[in-house]
């Protein structure tokens, strides 16, 4: 179990860094979405979105399948504990993701920006986007904790 545990918390570290790194960034710059023109933000947003895509979901994924991997295979209870509760971390990132985020992702898709719908304005999507944005960013940083955590145990 030794080997595994080398393979899988390198690979935890790595796939959990770049996933709670892209939410940072995105949580950093998605302000930057309430200053820009509604017709701008529309194609901007779109643009960052497919950016991330694939990469953010294939990050929080492999990161969560190597923490629910350490929790079968660690040794000690506290390192299946902080491997679980950073796995736990990731499916709450990813639940936020897949029913706030992604869905307002898909229906900005569906806008043409030169001929939004007349009532944008009242269902302008930006505030509520980087509220998610922030809750997802945090529990992906969590999770990040957790696993740096769990890491430490092993030195």
């Amino acid at each position: 179990m030794a080997g595994t545990i080398q393979v899988l918390m390198p690979l935890a570290l790595l796939a959990g860094g770049l996933a709670a790194g892209g939410l940072a960034i995105s949580v950093l710059a998605a302000p930057l979405f309430t200053t820009l023109p509604t017709a701008m933000y529309v194609p901007v947003h779109k643009g960052l979105v497919t950016r991330f895509d694939p990469f953010m979901p294939v990050s929080l994924l492999s990161c969560l399948l190597c923490d629910v991997a350490l929790v079968v295979a660690a040794d000690g209870t506290a390192l299946r504990l902080l491997a679980g509760a950073a796995a736990l971390l990731l499916a709450c990132a990813m639940t936020v993701s897949l029913t706030k985020n992604v869905p307002i992702n898909r229906w900005l898709e569906t806008l043409d920006p030169q001929a939004l719908p007349p009532d944008f304005e009242q269902t302008d999507p930006r505030e509520r986007w980087i509220r998610w944005n922030r809750v997802r960013g945090a529990f992906a940083v969590a999770a990040l904790v957790a696993n740096v955590s769990a890491a430490a145990l092993l030195i």
